[in-house]
């Protein structure tokens, strides 16, 4: 599924984050909101270094439940033939001029899973609760509307109930739970988690 000329026109982009001091921090009652912008663009081949320095600067505990070890350079030069290939698209998210965050939708060749993506996002632990990830999600939801998907796809294990309490919000819903389906870096089985967000009804939701 080659990229639609109208995904490369639309990055790079700006997009302005209003949050409190400090930035970590979700605004509370008296705060005044700071706007700080991100610029959002598109991920190539030349940003293989800034992604593997941001994957090791990841705490120990948000790298023991993903996927695929993206500190590893194999995994790093998968998912860059995978760009080439676009089968992935991923957008990068900068904020002082530093990598801060990421979101990428996999697409499958397969005739019956071709209109369904999945999403995977992940956001440095500075730039967390501004509403970078929300932003980014919404970026990749205009994507997947652009690329003609019918859902999206969230995969992560049960302990982690803040990321599922974020793709809520967003609109995902809960498809299934597998019991001691995975196994974390340190070998630990895990209940796997997928949630999925119906495209052809975000319309109606918009709506409403």
């Amino acid at each position: 599924m080659a990229m639609k000329p109208e995904i490369r026109e639309r990055y790079p982009k700006k997009i302005q984050l209003a949050v409190g001091q400090p930035w970590s921090l979700r605004l509370r009652a008296g705060d005044v909101a700071e706007s700080r912008p991100a610029t959002v663009r598109l991920m190539e081949a030349s940003d293989k270094i800034a992604i593997t320095e941001f994957a090791r600067s990841l705490p120990e505990e948000d790298l023991l439940f993903l996927r695929t070890d993206i500190t590893d350079p194999a995994t790093i030069e998968e998912w860059i033939r995978n760009l080439e290939n676009d089968t992935t698209i991923t957008l990068l998210a900068e904020l002082d001029g530093a990598l801060s965050a990421y979101a990428s939708v996999h697409l499958n060749p397969l005739r019956w899973t071709r209109r369904v993506g999945e999403i995977r996002i992940n956001v440095a632990p500075r730039w967390r609760g501004g509403g970078l990830g929300k932003e980014l999600c919404a970026e990749i939801l205009a994507l997947a509307q652009t690329l003609g998907l019918r859902k999206l796809s969230a995969q992560m294990v049960a302990d982690q109930k803040g990321a599922r309490a974020t793709f809520e919000r967003i609109g995902f819903r809960v498809e299934a739970l597998l019991a001691d389906w995975v196994e974390d870096r340190k070998g630990q089985p895990h209940d796997l988690l997928l949630m999925a967000y119906d495209l052809r009804g975000s319309g109606r939701r918009a709506a409403a």
